[in-house]
């Protein structure tokens, strides 16, 4: 409580306007109500280590702020592993005036960090499921720079894989271009993540670009996660080479469907909601205790990409900051039935929205039409595989399978 009261009293001399927390749960608290300019964290605290809630920030795309950590027991592997996780300086006490006042005045004038591109597990230290899924994780990941994961279709792959990404380094669909991989490309990624959401979705050419980088990993300090609801002999079917999903499957992890943690949904949505005011992409919105039940209550058969999908447009169709049951139940149409209508107020809403609603609107009839044949629905829409495979997972609607051809 000194220290605290004794930096605020300094802080607030030089002109600053200075919010105190005791803990992590302060911490916490006091970020999803603002965006602080600046955020000194202490290493050491009754509830969580600092690194923890760090990490927590990162993972749910809160860390758009610098952060200086602070320590009495500083370590060198403290302050690497901050800095690694993005933490801008690093303070050790007893923190000299001139030392802690020229930090601050360094990491104010320093243009504030990117949000994080994704959500990750470290974002869910509470979840007793997510947090052990994470540890597995990062075991696995320690002796092995290529991950499978195997989950059943709509699985929380990318959640998973996002775990192992370090901020401002790259992150890399792999199913997103046909364009052949080069060295240089590895290169400018290095210390980044190659993923693949779906093994069944790679072309011929994008398996060869993971075949690529698969043999160039320790070489550019790169991850590679797959992720795949199919056993080897399907995917042989496919075309894959059985030698490469040999390599592949050397080392793989487990991975619940979304369904299988109901009780996590509420959370998971909260942080998704977050993570898309953090960005700009939809307006402040809080959802209702009903509508964050009636996410929980729903299957998701499309996983992942339809939950973030529902908080999204949800979030853009609510007429109120309280996102209501009425909004989340209304573009969670049962399985089979109708697509959902556009929203009765399009008109009414900015071009950049309006025209989102109506692109999920069109692709989610005419993947119902085609019972998400990717090959049909790419001639009728005029999108090339690739770019179609990208739109649909913007929009939360990526469920087609690359055997249905």
């Amino acid at each position: 409580m000194g220290i605290r009261e004794l930096l605020s009293e300094i802080l607030s001399d030089e002109g600053h306007d200075v919010r105190l927390a005791e803990n992590a749960a302060a911490a916490r608290m006091a970020r999803d109500a603002m965006r602080p300019d600046l955020v000194l964290l202490d290493i050491w605290m009754p509830d969580t280590d600092g690194i923890t809630l760090l990490k927590e920030w990162a993972g749910g795309g809160q860390l758009t702020m610098p952060v200086i950590m602070m320590s009495g027991h500083g370590t060198i592997d403290s302050a690497v592993e901050a800095t690694r996780i993005g933490a801008l300086d690093f303070l050790e006490k007893p923190i000299a005036l001139q030392k802690l006042l020229a930090s601050v005045k360094r990491a104010l004038a320093k243009a504030p960090p990117p949000a994080v591109g994704g959500l990750s597990l470290a974002a869910f230290p509470r979840s007793a499921p997510l947090r052990d899924l994470r540890k597995r994780l990062e075991q696995v990941a320690e002796k092995s720079r290529a991950v499978m994961l195997r989950s059943a279709r709509g699985g929380i792959v990318e959640l998973a894989a996002r775990t192992l990404h370090v901020p401002g380094r790259t992150w890399l669909d792999l199913s997103l271009d046909n364009t052949p991989l080069t060295l240089e490309t590895l290169q400018a990624a290095n210390g980044g993540v190659l993923f693949a959401e779906e093994l069944g979705w790679l072309s011929r050419w994008q398996q060869k670009n993971l075949l690529f980088a698969l043999e160039r990993l320790e070489k550019f300090g790169l991850r590679l996660v797959v992720a795949t609801a199919h056993d080897n002999p399907s995917l042989v079917e496919q075309g894959w080479e059985e030698a490469l999903l040999a390599r592949l499957s050397e080392v793989w992890l487990g991975v619940p469907a979304l369904a299988e943690l109901r009780d996590e949904i509420p959370e998971i949505a909260s942080h998704l909601l977050t993570q898309l005011i953090e960005s700009g992409e939809v307006p402040t919105r809080h959802f209702s205790t009903a509508a964050l039940n009636a996410l929980r209550q729903h299957a998701w058969p499309g996983g992942y990409g339809e939950l973030r999908g529902a908080v999204k447009s949800s979030a853009l169709v609510a007429l109120n900051e309280d996102i209501l049951a009425e909004d989340v139940s209304s573009l969670l149409a049962p399985a089979g039935s109708a697509p959902a209508s556009l929203p009765p107020d399009v008109m009414s809403l900015p071009l950049r929205e309006a025209r989102e609603a109506f692109e999920r609107f069109y692709f989610e009839h005419h993947l119902r039409l085609d019972g998400g044949n990717m090959t049909r629905l790419a001639g009728k829409t005029g999108l090339e595989r690739t770019h179609l495979y990208r739109k649909l997972k913007d929009l939360g609607l990526r469920n087609g399978r690359k055997g249905e051809e």
